[in-house]
């Protein structure tokens, strides 16, 4: 049978009610202002739960307890009865001395279950483990009891943190992978340029000099201009090859010339305005930021130009308390929040893996339609270059 809306959540509301009575039945019992019956039958429920449920006063003097609980903190029900509340949980960090502080509380609305890792547990040998409670609060004879069900969450912090090293696992590696790109860039960049790139400049001055001898026919000159115009594209493309695998302006010039550089060849190829607003003394940067930021916002310029269907761009560099605020703004048709979550958006995925390898920050937005905003926040000590 289908259980009907909101059942699992009016049960819980049900079950921390009786958890709350099962607190005040006992303690009602103490001062004998209570039958037996409901207190016995009541405490029963508790005993036979498979969660802890630990039950205080408003003193935090823990006045009930179920073999559950002790079983948790190594102990016995007959031990933590009369205990401070504190010999067996700490509570976190800056929370007042009132226990309904140390977890979210349910509200008083039926069903709401109020959770959160909250406290640190002690168990009976010393040992420390991370807790998760739901609390829930009853009044007897205008006093409050507090019953509070407890989690272990050992095991789900234990899958988090190992989550976390393989998540800064992977961040060395594409760090490391994205450097040794780099160098093979730089090293293939060279090699065109000194070597090939002074091959095809040879070849066309001994073209220019077979040109200017005596004794040429009109059908070898038209062939020999035919050769002149081959070379001059080839050496156009070795140019452009080599510029988009490692700018020179990047090492000769530094940062903001090469980013000229790109801004230029970005309106010739595409026919788009874009403006580059920066201060040259401020992206003195070392190689390994210069191209960081490079790469970033060449990326970005590439994006556009694809996606975004737009008339102007605008880029924003500057310094601003040792970190560098970097703003790409276009006014093109925008980006969607599921176009930056696609799995083969490879150029977004390696702008926030060079962001985060210089532990800065990256947003991509486009709530001011129209167009799409980039901002970007780096960090820039141990960068900086006289």
């Amino acid at each position: 049978m289908n259980k009907k809306p909101g059942a699992r959540s009016r049960g819980w509301g049900v079950a921390m009610f009786v958890l709350g009575c099962v607190g005040g039945a006992w303690f009602a019992r103490q001062e004998r202002r209570s039958g037996p019956r409901f207190s016995a039958h009541s405490e029963e429920i508790v005993n036979n739960a498979s969660e802890a449920i630990i039950t205080v006063d408003e003193d935090n003097q823990i006045v009930l307890a179920n073999p559950s609980a002790a079983g948790m903190f190594l102990s016995s029900t007959w031990e933590m009865r009369g205990q401070p509340l504190t010999r067996y949980l700490h509570p976190p960090t800056g929370a007042s001395g009132v226990v309904t502080t140390w977890f979210r509380a349910s509200g008083g609305r039926a069903g709401r279950r109020g959770s959160d890792c909250a406290a640190t547990g002690v168990r009976g040998s010393g040992q420390l483990f991370p807790i998760e409670g739901s609390i829930s609060t009853s009044y007897r004879n205008g006093r409050p009891l507090h019953t509070i069900i407890l989690r272990d969450v050992t095991e789900r912090h234990m899958v988090q943190q190992k989550l976390s090293r393989s998540r800064d696992q992977l961040r060395q590696l594409s760090a490391a992978l994205q450097t040794i790109r780099e160098e093979e860039r730089a090293y293939i960049a060279r090699e065109l340029h000194d070597d090939l790139g002074q091959i095809l400049a040879s070849l066309r001055m001994d073209l220019t000099l077979l040109q200017q001898a005596d004794g040429n026919t009109p059908d070898s000159l038209k062939l020999m201009a035919g050769m002149e115009n081959n070379l001059l594209t080839a050496i156009t493309s070795l140019r452009r090859i080599a510029t988009n695998l490692r700018p020179r302006a990047l090492d000769e010039g530094g940062l903001y010339f090469a980013l000229q550089g790109l801004r230029d060849d970005f309106v010739e190829r595409h026919g788009i305005p874009a403006a580059l607003f920066a201060d040259e003394a401020e992206l003195r940067l070392d190689d390994a930021a210069s191209t960081a930021i490079f790469r970033i916002v060449q990326e970005a310029l590439t994006n556009i130009a694809r996606h975004a269907n737009a008339h102007n761009v605008t880029m924003n560099l500057y310094r601003l308390n040792g970190e560098l605020l970097i703003q790409i703004r276009d006014d093109g048709r925008g980006i969607r929040t599921e176009d930056m979550e696609k799995a083969e958006s490879l150029g977004l995925i390696g702008m926030r893996e060079r962001v985060w390898a210089m532990n800065g920050e990256i947003t991509i937005t486009s709530d001011e339609p129209p167009g799409t905003r980039i901002e970007i926040v780096l960090p820039l000590a141990g960068h900086t270059v006289d």
